[in-house]
């Protein structure tokens, strides 16, 4: 279950990030469902049946995220919302693949109370929060507060994302102690905790989550480390693969680690499996 939203990229391909009150030609755009999306196509293509518990509006946005939704094979757990349209997110990707994001905040953007009192979480489900999501003023506070009391057997995995250091400390608290998984990239790590290394990392972060705890610490084509309470940090390789788009490949690998997870794989064996599913997805032509 995604506790979050689903946005629309609009996506550019551009020689580079243009000059500040400049202007240069874009190679391509596309528009697809991102965000979110990304975690709920991976999870589903590793045989995990996933819900979208996000809002999604009635506009134009909100058509493309319900169709994508749909072709997924991804169930909602609200009606389209008429009280206004998806927001979009402007990607701007470079000849390296590195991206650039902007994103202008639609329904998806106000998960209240009201609606997450609604949903039923079973005790076999995983729980996806983003930390898009945490950073937002009316869904953060209200994941802050519902996470805490969910029942135990529930995994919820975090992945605070590019905002992490933007999301408010009493909110980012109260979430982590309830996670169970975290995962995150290096940039991540070095905003929460002034690092990138993995044994400082862990030290630092595995204390703030639920008990038990683990971290997944992303280093793109470096691959993963994975970081559990006992155990020394384990270093999992990336399946090497030449990109020139690395969108989504975070929340893929999330949704990638519950679906092999959820198959019974050790949480080593899942990184690793994950690991080759942003590999397969970076290598279709079209993500």
């Amino acid at each position: 279950m995604l506790v979050g939203s689903v946005v629309v990229d609009l996506m550019l391909r551009v020689p580079r990030l243009p000059d500040r009150g400049g202007d240069l030609l874009a190679s391509a755009l596309s528009i697809r469902a991102g965000g979110g999306m990304f975690v709920l196509r991976a999870a589903v293509r590793g045989g995990l049946a996933s819900v979208y518990a996000g809002r999604h509006g009635t506009g134009p946005f909100g058509d493309v995220v319900r169709a994508a939704l749909s072709e997924a094979g991804v169930e909602t757990a609200f009606a389209a919302d008429a009280g206004g349209d998806t927001g979009p997110c402007v990607v701007l990707v470079e000849p390296d693949g590195e991206r650039t994001m902007v994103t202008s905040n639609g329904v998806e953007a106000e998960l209240g109370p009201e609606r997450l009192v609604e949903l039923h979480v079973r005790g076999d489900d995983a729980v996806y929060v983003s930390g898009y999501d945490l950073a937002y003023a009316v869904t953060g506070p209200a994941l802050a507060a519902w996470l805490p009391h969910l029942p135990g057997g529930p995994v919820v995995i975090c992945d605070p994302g590019p905002l992490a250091g933007d999301i408010p400390a009493d909110v980012l608290a109260g979430v982590l102690a309830r996670t169970d998984v975290l995962t995150l990239n290096v940039r991540e790590a070095g905003l929460l905790c002034g690092t990138a290394d993995p044994d400082a990392v862990g030290s630092v972060l595995r204390p703030r989550l639920a008990p038990g705890g683990i971290v997944v610490l992303r280093s793109g084509s470096q691959g993963a480390t994975l970081l559990e309470t006992g155990s020394p940090a384990t270093p999992v390789p990336a399946v090497p693969i030449v990109t020139a788009d690395t969108t989504g490949a975070g929340d893929t690998h999330a949704g990638a680690l519950l679906a092999s997870r959820a198959r019974g794989l050790t949480w080593a064996h899942s990184v690793e499996a994950s690991n080759a599913a942003v590999a397969a997805f970076l290598g279709r032509s079209e993500h």
